[in-house]
């Protein structure tokens, strides 16, 4: 849920992204797979999207208490023989899975617009790849 609340931080990073498009990046996305939009908007927004998510989820985590019980475990674990190392920053692990959630999605969506002209629904989406009809 934490990863829910920081997601709307994306729509500005979104429209910076579009805004930093190239010719040359117009081209390779609209020849691409049917995710390279996608990848594209994930290699320009990864990095500031986290900045953005992560007092976010912080502070949902710390809110219900999964830190404080997180880093229990993580205490309880260390002491155990032949238990390996566990990742001890919850936040950090939030934040990267609800980063793969949004772009693992936006590329089903995206495959989605490319294949079936019923998924383009805006007059935008019907010049770049055709109405379909």
């Amino acid at each position: 849920r934490a990863a829910e609340k920081a997601a709307p931080q994306a729509r500005e990073l979104f429209i910076e992204a579009i805004q930093a498009l190239t010719l040359d990046d117009v081209m390779a996305i609209y020849k691409g797979p049917d995710d390279a939009a996608t990848r594209y908007f994930e290699s320009h927004m990864s990095q500031p999207l986290a900045e953005r998510m992560r007092p976010i989820v912080e502070d949902s985590l710390a809110q219900v208490g999964a830190v404080q019980s997180y880093d229990n475990l993580v205490g309880q674990a260390k002491a155990l023989p032949f238990v390996p190392d566990l990742k001890a920053d919850l936040t950090t692990w939030v934040v990267d899975r609800g980063l793969k959630g949004i772009f693992h999605y936006l590329a089903l969506e995206e495959a989605a617009i490319r294949k079936n002209p019923a998924k383009r629904t805006t007059e935008l989406l019907q010049k770049v790849f055709g109405s379909g009809g």
